[in-house]
């Protein structure tokens, strides 16, 4: 790799043209991965990734003044203290906000490199391109405030609202409550199995925490592996595949930490399972009221279907413990 200080103008011109060419097609990459969940967003966009167009030819039609029409292989990536793109797969599904501070990102490094660019520049042309590009770049956040302005009526921006809320259900909120039932509703057995069995809150608890984490990670991957997000615009199927099982995992501790309670304790088996279930209690009312908040389950619907069913599952451990 070479150092910026290193760069001949040739190289420069030819640095900048790659990277105004790559931005362009990250821009409208956004745009189109936005033109379903947010299709106002996704036309400021479009128009940035125009602006980028319009700098890569200005670039292009200097550059061959200069020094005619061959441009020597080099890109950003081959120069010291650039900060690295996400390649272009990596960008789809991305949360509308996560790619708004990426494209920040991208204008403050431009603007960046066209200063100091234009600061090496002796070629009177060369630096008053280079510095009416920085100003282009800094500009870009007003650029986009302002299409935002315009493109982003009251109406616009309500369906927006709309979208992101069913992007963030879709996203967190689903895989998170899959992960959360499973986690709560499906170590129950195991864990209150060995409760009386055993009646041994140490060991409970290590068959807790092992059914816990198992569950999590088995989740983890079941989510990550069912859907990569393409069709069905649920997104990242890495942060889905992580929210359920960290979730899963989460669930299943809820109602295993109370066995902590040292077993020296006089009646410690009786104080651990007592707190136990109340965890429990609360975990299932929980499960049922996000149900009812964000899945449009009518709430008394979600309350048979989450407290039964824990209730039952719940029995079901301790008959078989107390066999």
């Amino acid at each position: 790799m070479k150092s910026f200080c290193d760069l001949t103008e040739r190289e420069i011109l030819a640095v900048a043209i790659a990277s105004e060419e790559e931005d362009g097609r990250i821009y409208q990459s956004f745009a189109e991965d936005l033109s379903e969940r947010y299709p106002s967003s996704a036309k400021v966009f479009e128009e940035m990734a125009e602006q980028e167009g319009a700098h890569r030819h200005a670039l292009l039609s200097l550059y061959q003044k200069r020094f005619g029409p061959n441009l020597p292989p080099i890109r950003r990536e081959d120069v010291k203290g650039f900060l690295r793109r996400r390649p272009i797969w990596l960008t789809r599904n991305l949360s509308l906000e996560t790619i708004r501070k990426e494209a920040e990102v991208m204008e403050y490094e431009s603007a960046l490199f066209y200063q100091r660019a234009a600061a090496r520049a002796t070629d009177v042309g060369v630096r008053k391109l280079l510095g009416d590009l920085a100003a282009a770049e800094q500009g870009h956040e007003t650029l986009a405030m302002r299409l935002g302005a315009q493109i982003l009526t009251p109406g616009a921006k309500k369906e927006e609202d709309i979208a992101y809320r069913r992007f963030f259900i879709l996203q967190y909120v689903q895989p998170g409550l899959a992960g959360l039932m499973d986690g709560s509703v499906s170590t129950l057995a195991p864990l209150f199995a060995a409760a009386f069995a055993t009646h041994n809150n140490w060991e409970t608890f290590l068959v807790g925490l092992a059914a816990s984490i198992g569950a999590g990670i088995s989740m983890g991957f079941a989510e990550a592996l069912s859907d990569d997000g393409s069709l069905t615009g649920r997104g990242s199927p890495i942060l889905r595949g992580g929210v359920c099982g960290l979730m899963t995992t989460l669930g299943g501790l809820g109602h295993t930490l109370p066995y902590l309670v040292p077993d020296s304790i006089p009646d410690s088996f009786a104080i651990a399972t007592t707190i136990a279930g109340a965890v429990v209690f609360v975990e299932l009312w929980a499960i049922a009221f996000i149900r009812a908040r964000y899945m449009d389950t009518p709430f008394l619907q979600a309350v048979f279907q989450i407290v039964l069913g824990g209730a039952i599952v719940l029995a079901a451990g301790i008959l078989i413990g107390g066999a």
